[in-house]
Protein backbone atom coordinates (compact mmCIF):
# COMPACT_ATOMS: atom_id res chain seq x y z
CA UNK A 1 0.00 0.00 0.00
CA UNK A 2 1.19 3.53 -0.75
CA UNK A 3 2.15 5.37 2.43
CA UNK A 4 1.11 8.96 2.97
CA UNK A 5 2.85 10.90 5.71
CA UNK A 6 1.64 14.44 5.14
CA UNK A 7 -1.33 16.18 3.58
CA UNK A 8 -1.66 19.68 2.18
CA UNK A 9 -4.99 21.46 2.14
CA UNK A 10 -6.28 22.28 -1.32
CA UNK A 11 -9.26 24.05 -2.90
CA UNK A 12 -12.77 22.68 -2.32
CA UNK A 13 -11.63 21.14 0.99
CA UNK A 14 -9.61 18.49 -0.89
CA UNK A 15 -6.49 17.00 0.62
CA UNK A 16 -3.39 16.28 -1.42
CA UNK A 17 -1.35 13.43 0.05
CA UNK A 18 2.38 14.04 -0.12
CA UNK A 19 4.82 11.12 -0.34
CA UNK A 20 8.02 11.36 1.65
CA UNK A 21 10.95 9.23 2.73
CA UNK A 22 11.08 6.92 -0.27
CA UNK A 23 13.62 6.85 -3.11
CA UNK A 24 12.59 7.26 -6.74
CA UNK A 25 13.95 3.78 -7.39
CA UNK A 26 11.77 2.17 -4.71
CA UNK A 27 8.72 4.10 -5.84
CA UNK A 28 9.19 3.19 -9.52
CA UNK A 29 9.60 -0.47 -8.55
CA UNK A 30 6.41 -0.40 -6.48
CA UNK A 31 4.43 1.14 -9.32
CA UNK A 32 5.48 -1.78 -11.52
CA UNK A 33 5.11 -4.42 -8.83
CA UNK A 34 1.97 -3.34 -6.96
CA UNK A 35 -0.03 -1.50 -9.62
CA UNK A 36 1.33 -3.30 -12.70
CA UNK A 37 1.96 0.07 -14.32
CA UNK A 38 4.57 0.43 -17.03
CA UNK A 39 7.29 2.93 -16.13
CA UNK A 40 10.28 4.59 -17.73
CA UNK A 41 12.95 7.02 -16.46
CA UNK A 42 12.94 10.60 -17.67
CA UNK A 43 15.24 13.57 -17.21
CA UNK A 44 16.52 14.67 -13.81
CA UNK A 45 17.63 17.83 -12.06
CA UNK A 46 21.26 18.93 -11.86
CA UNK A 47 22.77 21.76 -9.83
CA UNK A 48 24.35 24.34 -12.15
CA UNK A 49 25.77 27.50 -10.54
CA UNK A 50 23.51 26.99 -7.57
CA UNK A 51 20.40 26.55 -9.72
CA UNK A 52 18.49 23.37 -10.45
CA UNK A 53 18.61 22.75 -14.20
CA UNK A 54 17.16 19.99 -16.34
CA UNK A 55 19.57 17.29 -17.45
CA UNK A 56 18.44 17.91 -21.06
CA UNK A 57 20.62 21.04 -21.06
CA UNK A 58 17.88 23.38 -22.28
CA UNK A 59 17.91 26.47 -20.06
CA UNK A 60 14.32 27.22 -21.13
CA UNK A 61 13.01 23.70 -20.51
CA UNK A 62 9.27 23.88 -19.78
CA UNK A 63 9.26 20.79 -17.55
CA UNK A 64 12.76 20.64 -16.02
CA UNK A 65 13.45 17.20 -14.64
CA UNK A 66 10.10 15.76 -15.69
CA UNK A 67 10.08 14.76 -19.37
CA UNK A 68 11.54 11.92 -21.48
CA UNK A 69 15.32 11.88 -21.72
CA UNK A 70 15.31 10.23 -25.15
CA UNK A 71 13.28 10.61 -28.33
CA UNK A 72 12.82 6.85 -28.42
CA UNK A 73 11.49 6.79 -24.86
CA UNK A 74 8.84 4.23 -25.79
CA UNK A 75 11.65 1.69 -26.18
CA UNK A 76 12.51 2.15 -22.48
CA UNK A 77 9.02 1.47 -21.16
CA UNK A 78 8.89 -1.58 -18.92
CA UNK A 79 6.55 -3.38 -16.60
CA UNK A 80 9.37 -5.53 -15.25
CA UNK A 81 10.39 -4.94 -11.65
CA UNK A 82 13.91 -6.17 -12.42
CA UNK A 83 14.35 -3.86 -15.39
CA UNK A 84 12.89 -0.88 -13.52
CA UNK A 85 15.29 -1.48 -10.63
CA UNK A 86 18.21 -1.65 -13.04
CA UNK A 87 17.28 1.55 -14.88
CA UNK A 88 16.88 3.65 -11.73
CA UNK A 89 20.02 2.13 -10.23
CA UNK A 90 21.91 3.65 -13.16
CA UNK A 91 20.31 7.07 -12.63
CA UNK A 92 18.72 7.26 -9.14
CA UNK A 93 17.47 10.84 -9.60
CA UNK A 94 15.65 10.22 -12.91
CA UNK A 95 12.01 11.25 -12.94
CA UNK A 96 9.32 8.58 -12.94
CA UNK A 97 7.19 8.73 -16.07
CA UNK A 98 4.14 6.58 -16.80
CA UNK A 99 3.10 5.98 -20.42
CA UNK A 100 -0.59 6.47 -21.13
CA UNK A 101 -2.60 4.34 -23.54
CA UNK A 102 -1.55 1.10 -21.86
CA UNK A 103 -2.94 0.30 -18.42
CA UNK A 104 -4.64 3.69 -18.24
CA UNK A 105 -5.34 6.94 -20.07
CA UNK A 106 -5.29 10.28 -18.24
CA UNK A 107 -7.61 13.28 -18.43
CA UNK A 108 -5.54 16.46 -18.10
CA UNK A 109 -7.34 19.52 -16.71
CA UNK A 110 -6.38 22.76 -14.88
CA UNK A 111 -5.94 22.36 -11.14
CA UNK A 112 -8.79 24.74 -10.29
CA UNK A 113 -11.21 22.80 -12.50
CA UNK A 114 -9.86 19.50 -11.20
CA UNK A 115 -10.59 20.30 -7.56
CA UNK A 116 -14.05 21.59 -8.48
CA UNK A 117 -14.73 18.36 -10.39
CA UNK A 118 -13.42 16.24 -7.51
CA UNK A 119 -15.81 17.89 -5.08
CA UNK A 120 -18.73 17.29 -7.43
CA UNK A 121 -17.68 13.66 -8.07
CA UNK A 122 -17.62 13.01 -4.33
CA UNK A 123 -21.13 14.41 -3.95
CA UNK A 124 -22.22 12.15 -6.83
CA UNK A 125 -20.42 9.22 -5.16
CA UNK A 126 -18.61 8.38 -8.39
CA UNK A 127 -15.86 5.77 -8.44
CA UNK A 128 -12.48 7.45 -8.87
CA UNK A 129 -9.10 6.16 -9.89
CA UNK A 130 -5.82 7.78 -8.83
CA UNK A 131 -5.47 11.51 -9.52
CA UNK A 132 -2.23 13.51 -9.61
CA UNK A 133 -1.58 17.21 -9.10
CA UNK A 134 1.50 18.74 -10.74
CA UNK A 135 3.54 21.84 -9.82
CA UNK A 136 2.46 23.53 -13.07
CA UNK A 137 -1.10 23.46 -11.70
CA UNK A 138 -2.50 20.59 -13.77
CA UNK A 139 -4.39 17.52 -12.61
CA UNK A 140 -4.47 14.09 -14.23
CA UNK A 141 -7.41 11.73 -13.67
CA UNK A 142 -6.53 8.09 -14.39
CA UNK A 143 -9.21 6.28 -16.40
CA UNK A 144 -9.50 3.11 -18.48
CA UNK A 145 -7.50 3.01 -21.74
CA UNK A 146 -9.37 4.19 -24.81
CA UNK A 147 -10.46 7.52 -23.32
CA UNK A 148 -8.44 9.57 -25.79
CA UNK A 149 -10.56 8.29 -28.67
CA UNK A 150 -13.86 8.86 -26.84
CA UNK A 151 -13.43 12.30 -25.31
CA UNK A 152 -14.05 14.55 -28.35
CA UNK A 153 -17.45 12.99 -29.08
CA UNK A 154 -18.40 12.86 -25.40
CA UNK A 155 -17.62 16.57 -25.02
CA UNK A 156 -19.70 17.41 -28.09
CA UNK A 157 -22.67 15.45 -26.72
CA UNK A 158 -22.49 17.61 -23.59
CA UNK A 159 -22.81 20.74 -25.74
CA UNK A 160 -19.18 21.83 -25.87
CA UNK A 161 -16.66 21.89 -28.68
CA UNK A 162 -13.41 20.10 -27.76
CA UNK A 163 -11.37 23.21 -28.56
CA UNK A 164 -13.42 25.34 -26.18
CA UNK A 165 -12.38 23.42 -23.05
CA UNK A 166 -8.96 23.10 -21.44
CA UNK A 167 -9.44 19.35 -21.19
CA UNK A 168 -7.08 16.91 -22.89
CA UNK A 169 -7.18 13.12 -22.97
CA UNK A 170 -3.72 11.56 -22.92
CA UNK A 171 -3.58 8.18 -24.61
CA UNK A 172 -1.15 6.18 -26.70
CA UNK A 173 2.10 8.05 -27.33
CA UNK A 174 1.78 10.30 -24.28
CA UNK A 175 2.83 10.08 -20.64
CA UNK A 176 2.36 11.60 -17.20
CA UNK A 177 4.91 12.29 -14.48
CA UNK A 178 4.31 10.31 -11.30
CA UNK A 179 4.87 11.28 -7.66
CA UNK A 180 7.35 12.14 -6.25
CA UNK A 181 8.92 13.49 -9.49
CA UNK A 182 10.10 17.09 -9.14
CA UNK A 183 9.50 19.93 -11.61
CA UNK A 184 12.55 22.17 -11.24
CA UNK A 185 12.15 24.56 -8.31
CA UNK A 186 8.35 24.44 -8.49
CA UNK A 187 7.90 21.38 -6.31
CA UNK A 188 6.93 17.77 -6.89
CA UNK A 189 4.06 15.85 -8.41
CA UNK A 190 1.67 14.75 -5.65
CA UNK A 191 -1.36 12.53 -5.29
CA UNK A 192 -4.71 14.28 -5.07
CA UNK A 193 -6.17 10.75 -4.86
CA UNK A 194 -3.49 8.19 -4.09
CA UNK A 195 -3.42 4.62 -5.43
CA UNK A 196 -5.12 2.21 -3.03
CA UNK A 197 -6.49 -1.33 -3.30
CA UNK A 198 -9.96 0.23 -3.56
CA UNK A 199 -9.21 2.16 -6.76
CA UNK A 200 -7.22 -0.50 -8.58
CA UNK A 201 -10.14 -0.84 -11.00
CA UNK A 202 -10.32 2.37 -13.00
CA UNK A 203 -13.48 4.20 -14.09
CA UNK A 204 -14.45 4.65 -17.72
CA UNK A 205 -14.08 8.22 -18.95
CA UNK A 206 -17.83 8.28 -19.66
CA UNK A 207 -18.42 8.22 -15.89
CA UNK A 208 -16.27 11.30 -15.24
CA UNK A 209 -16.55 13.43 -18.34
CA UNK A 210 -19.66 15.38 -17.28
CA UNK A 211 -18.26 16.85 -14.03
CA UNK A 212 -14.86 17.40 -15.65
CA UNK A 213 -16.30 19.22 -18.67
CA UNK A 214 -18.64 21.26 -16.44
CA UNK A 215 -15.73 22.31 -14.21
CA UNK A 216 -13.55 23.22 -17.19
CA UNK A 217 -16.41 25.22 -18.68
CA UNK A 218 -16.77 27.23 -15.48
CA UNK A 219 -12.99 27.68 -15.31
CA UNK A 220 -12.73 29.41 -18.69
Amino acid sequence: MFIVEETIAGPEAAQIPKQRGESLLDTAVRYAEERHWDVFPGTWLEAVDGTQRCSCGDGRCSAPGAHPAREDWAAQVTGSVTVARRMWSKQPTASILLPTGRTFDAIDVPESAGFLALARMERMELTLGPVTCTPDRRMHFFVLPGAAAKVPDLVRKLGWTPASLDLVALGEGSYVAAPPTRFGSRGSVQWARRPTPANRWLPDVEELISPLAYACGRDR
